[in-house]
């Protein structure tokens, strides 16, 4: 637990948003919590996390969701593991929640995107078939935004590009598709 790097979540304090102000400390490091000595709030080390008020281990429930992203199905990871089917869901809804919220936060915001790549690839999964279309910040190679649909059509370019265009600054965009005509 390093409390330099958490700050106070509490909207009232008047110490909200500083980190390495020293004004966070520990409080319990079993109960791993830490806090605030402007406001003498404490908080979990793990709130607006995907881990926050879980009572299982990080790390168990970071495997369950790794193995959901890579395909695993959902019924072996609960025999696997011996957790009900609807905790493994809900972990997994967990992992997904946090990472559009990373997403919107981190890489949803303007900037200069200079040249960006746009395809889309056919995926296959149980019994269908989806299309996922990707958008990708050439100079840095970060991922701006991602959209699947059933269809592969001007629905699912349009949701790609108003994606895209949360991630750029309002000015001319250079976008390089492979010449699909949607």
């Amino acid at each position: 637990m390093d409390p330099t790097t958490t700050f106070c979540p509490n909207l009232a304090c008047p110490a909200r948003g500083q980190t390495g102000q020293g004004n966070i400390g520990i409080h319990s490091c079993k109960d791993k919590r830490f806090i605030c000595t402007a406001c003498h709030k404490t908080c979990s080390a793990t709130k607006g996390t995907a881990f926050s008020r879980l009572r299982t281990a990080a790390e168990t429930v970071s495997l369950v969701v790794t193995l959901l992203a890579h395909g695993c199905p959902l019924q072996a990871i609960v025999v696997a593991f011996g957790y009900d089917e609807r905790t493994v869901a809900g972990w997994g809804a967990r992992g997904g929640d946090q990472g559009q919220a990373v997403q919107e936060h981190l890489v949803e915001q303007p900037r200069d995107l200079g040249q960006v790549q746009a395809d889309e690839i056919r995926v296959k999964k149980q019994g269908d078939i989806v299309w996922m279309a990707l958008a990708m910040m050439v100079r840095t190679r970060l991922w701006l935004a991602g959209e699947v649909s059933e269809r592969r059509d001007m629905a699912l370019i349009r949701g790609l590009m108003e994606r895209g265009r949360r991630c750029a600054l309002p000015r001319p965009l250079w976008v390089c598709t492979d010449g699909l005509i949607a």
